[in-house]
């Protein structure tokens, strides 16, 4: 709806396609034939529903291999007591699963190790981490590489060279990584380089690291996952989770006891294996980093391709140890810990070796942070804001009071109304299991929760970081995004002095993570949008590639069957895209099962209920389709009694004239009543409707559409009412809420007239409250319109709901009870900001 045009394209000279000997190959040539490329091929698997079962078993459900064998043992029984086949079940155990998923002959990348350890002196009485051979798992990356670069899911979302895209005269657009200025000025290198490389195409290799405890309870199970992905591909297929990001390596992680832990003999050697591991890990890719390889893509088509680092996604502490720098230096530019609240010039390799290599290493610790000890610093918005929040209510009140606040702010979170894909904080943010999903939770409801118990240049502090933040995330920059970012970033520092003032930060904000926000601007320009190259890529992907092998395994030497596990979902991926591209799945199995046995009976597809979800295909314009399931149909005078709406014969006939006579430039509600069309039929209703939009910066497949389902449901899960709110489009010339207004969907329903059917939204609507956002918090804020006492309703057509949006009650001065329910939210309060923070896309959306 807000989308950016591309005016105007650059781009790097196309690399020439070749064969696979290297040859280049005339324009317009077609591309290799490729070996089994059948539609009715399925190997290994003997046909398309063997193939859903084992991706079912293996990968969707988990199941362990005893639940396999007893699933199979009672398949085949049952097919033994049907006189049917008796080896009906499309395995004989688990053991023949694991056989076909390994030989699947698409996305193989065998796992290997090597061994690290001290190459000092040792003596007998030397620390066990001196005598201790470190383990690392690894794998081929220049087959990984491969792997993804023949990925057919990938073709059409992937660039082949470096470009600039312009939106309007001098409004140059950062998108995907090959829109920015490093892989142009590499790219150009590379073009214009000697007969070795010319015409060949970058390959900019991400990387990405981070570790992660798989459980506390049973003891402390670290591991240090590396993943791998190429900046070719869109940031979209990335941001979709797909099999653009992969795990390569699983790090050694020394200890020693509690002695030698802190010492800098230790550390030096810990971050020596770090380095040595990495460096050992990427060697495969080297020799291709200067002589072109041919590689096969996306397409089908044979490329000559040339490798080069690009971007390593790290949070902080990882950061410390990739540059080598000493913990409070900032790893992009030459600031000291007490410059931190500007920018510094930046290091460069040249350098930081010339001060390696010339200097006294406590000359180059000291005056530029390079090569010392690291220390967790935590993240901004909870480590920091969050936490600071809490210190100045201790600081400002006697202790009773401050507690009485702070639980207040916890029955304001927990109050928030539920909204679809939203995270409930029951008990309000007080718990001490923190993960980054969390905290990016309470960053979505955190705000009015504050507001009353803190000063106003506290709230709009954390409302700058917000936007700042949320800026940030957005799937393509120009110069006015980037502009309005740095706008949010000097409020953000000109507000948090109240930090400052309160004596909460005495000696000012020497701190690396938000020092980090100074360089994000110039890290856009250089490669592209944070969207799909940022932390919470490795984060979420934790979960497939180490939490779940890790539940999977049998918690005894688990590493070996988590890579085994990895092992197989690849493959089981790479056989997807490939039976993907043949073309191989038409409709739903059991139909195209029956269409091949020459029956025609069509098959009804479960719908999915999850509140959000991504969407395949293309971009599209927006849409709310009511979902299959209705309630109940009946007469409308039947339909007013159960509803308790007296009004809604009146609404449909109004609503009906508004329709028929959209080009007259009288509303329906200036028309007697007698002039609107009758209705007297039967109305449906249903409780829920999904909605569809492009939101790139979302959960979304790879064309960036995305869904959510809007519920309208008087016994939610049986406990309480829920009735969602949305955003209703009056005036598409205006941007933002200036064109929308605010609906409380009390029911969904449907009617025909003169055969035509009508699905619409009978809802309570909320008005703006001025013509401008709420001056502390930057959100819109609406009250419910009110007429003789009781809240105003309307009857819209589906097609005028832009989505659902989240509100907020506007708290203030307001005290929670301790039995407050959520579900009361929106009825118990007179007046609620719009929550541009509940995701991305509502932020985008509503200026």
């Amino acid at each position: 709806m807000f989308e950016l045009t591309v005016l105007k394209t650059l781009r790097i000279a196309q690399p020439s396609k070749c064969d696979k000997n290297g040859n280049n190959l005339p324009p317009g040539a077609p591309p290799p034939l490729q070996q089994d490329s059948r539609p009715d091929n399925w190997f290994p698997f003997e046909d398309r529903s063997t193939f859903h079962i084992a991706e079912l078993l293996f990968k969707k459900v988990q199941m362990s291999a005893g639940n396999i064998d007893d699933l199979l043992e009672f398949w085949a029984a049952r097919s033994v007591s049907a006189s049917s086949d008796p080896d009906g079940a499309p395995f004989r155990d688990a053991q023949d699963l694991y056989n076909t998923i390994d030989s699947i002959e698409h996305g193989d990348a065998p796992w290997e190790s090597f061994e690290v350890r001290y190459s000092g002196p040792v003596a007998a009485d030397s620390p066990t981490w001196k005598q201790t051979n470190y383990r690392v798992y690894y794998r081929n990356t220049q087959t990984v590489a491969h792997n993804m670069l023949k990925n057919p899911d990938f073709d059409k979302k992937i660039d082949y060279t470096a470009f600039q895209e312009y939106t309007g005269p001098g409004q140059r657009q950062y998108s995907n990584l090959m829109s920015g200025d490093w892989a142009w000025n590499k790219s150009t290198t590379i073009a214009e380089a000697d007969q070795a490389t010319h015409g060949s195409m970058l390959i900019p290799i991400i990387l990405g690291a981070d570790k992660t405890t798989v459980s506390v309870a049973t003891g402390q199970n670290d591991f240090h996952p590396v993943y791998m992905s190429l900046g070719n591909v869109h940031n979209s297929v990335r941001h979709a989770h797909r099999d653009a990001l992969l795990p390569i390596a699983f790090l050694a992680i020394p200890k020693a006891c509690r002695k030698e832990e802190d010492t800098d003999e230790f550390r030096i050697f810990r971050k020596q294996v770090y380095h040595a591991s990495l460096a050992k890990i990427l060697s495969p890719l080297r020799a291709a980093m200067t002589t072109p390889e041919v590689v096969r893509c996306p397409d089908v088509h044979y490329r000559r391709t040339i490798y080069e680092l690009g971007p390593f996604i790290a949070d902080y502490p990882e950061q410390v140890v990739l540059a080598g720098i000493v913990q409070g230096w900032c790893p992009r530019c030459r600031a000291t810990p007490e410059q931190l609240g500007g920018l510094g010039e930046p290091r460069f390799e040249v350098h930081t070796d010339a001060l390696i290599d010339g200097f006294d290493p406590g000359w180059a610790w000291t005056t530029y942070g390079i090569d010392a000890n690291v220390t967790l610093i935590k993240g901004t918005f909870k480590d920091h804001l969050v936490t600071w929040v809490g210190e100045y209510l201790d600081k400002v009140y006697p202790p009773a009071n401050a507690k009485a606040r702070l639980d207040d702010i916890d029955r304001r979170i927990a109050a928030t109304p539920a909204f679809p894909g939203l995270r409930r904080f029951p008990e309000g943010h007080g718990f001490k299991q923190w993960t980054g999903n969390d905290s990016k939770a309470l960053m979505k409801v955190y705000l009015p929760a504050i507001e009353g118990h803190v000063p106003d240049k506290m709230v709009r502090c954390l409302g700058a970081y917000l936007d700042f933040c949320y800026l940030a995330r957005r799937s393509a920059h120009n110069d006015d995004t980037l502009s309005q970012m740095q706008e949010a970033l000097a409020r953000f520092h000109e507000h948090r002095t109240i930090f400052e003032d309160a004596g909460i930060c005495p000696d000012g904000f020497s701190l690396p993570r938000q020092h980090a926000l100074n360089h994000y601007v110039d890290a856009i320009h250089n490669f592209g949008s944070p969207n799909g190259i940022c932390s919470s890529i490795t984060e979420s992907k934790h979960i497939q590639a180490v939490k779940e092998p890790w539940r999977g395994s049998s918690k005894n030497n688990a590493i070996g069957q988590m890579l085994l596990t990895n092992q197989r979902l690849d493959k089981l991926a790479a056989a997807r895209a490939d039976f993907k591209k043949r073309n191989m799945f038409q409709g739903s199995v059991l139909g195209q099962a029956l269409q091949a046995a020459g029956q025609v009976v069509e098959v009804e597809v479960a719908e999915d209920e999850l509140d959000v979800m991504d969407v395949e295909g293309p971009p599209e314009s927006s849409s709310v389709t009511l979902t299959a399931r209705q309630e109940f149909s009946r007469p409308v005078e039947v339909v007013v009694d159960q509803l308790q709406q007296p009004d809604l014969p009146e609404l449909i006939q109004r609503f009906l004239y508004d329709q028929l006579y959209s080009d007259e430039n009288l509303p329906s509600s200036d028309v007697p009543l007698a002039d609107c069309p009758s209705f007297a039929g039967r109305v449906k209703i249903f409780h829920s409707a999904r909605a569809t939009f492009h939101a790139p910066n979302e959960l979304s497949g790879l064309g960036g559409m995305h869904r959510e389902i809007i519920w309208s449901n008087p016994s939610w899960r049986n406990e309480y009412e829920r009735y969602d709110t949305v955003l209703i489009d009056r005036d598409a010339d205006q941007d933002g809420m200036r064109g929308m207004l605010v609906g409380r969907v009390m029911t969904f329903l449907s009617f025909t007239h003169k055969d035509i059917s009508y699905p619409c939204a009978l809802v309570e609507w909320f008005m703006p409250e001025g013509d401008s956002p709420d001056d502390v918090t930057g959100m819109w804020v609406v009250k419910p319109e009110v007429d003789n006492g009781r809240r105003t309703i309307g009857l819209v057509h589906t097609d005028c709901i832009v989505r659902a949006i989240h509100l907020l009650p506007v708290f203030r001065d307001c005290r929670i009870p301790p039995d407050f329910h959520f579900s009361y939210s929106l009825d118990a309060f007179t007046a609620f900001y719009v929550n541009k923070y509940a995701d991305y896309h509502s932020h985008s959306l509503i200026t």
